[in-house]
């Protein structure tokens, strides 16, 4: 009777734990999640501003004199 007692307590133990890793976890992965979501957005505002850049260069290129460029 006491090893079952102990048995039970212990298998309780490791189920707290299991539930405890996986609420840090999940808690985690929801952080990582909107994390991605800010560089995602972030990388398409970048990609835009490299576009327009390249189209301000691309205009003043055609602007240079042909002995020039």
């Amino acid at each position: 009777m006491e090893s079952e007692f102990t048995e039970f307590a212990g298998l309780e133990q490791k189920l707290a734990l299991l539930l405890a890793d996986y609420n840090r976890l999940r808690a985690e992965n929801e952080s990582l999640k909107r994390e991605l979501g800010r560089a995602l957005e972030q990388n398409r505002a970048l990609t835009a501003r490299i576009g327009a850049a390249t189209s301000r260069l691309d205009a003043l290129l055609q602007q240079l004199p042909e002995s020039l460029s």
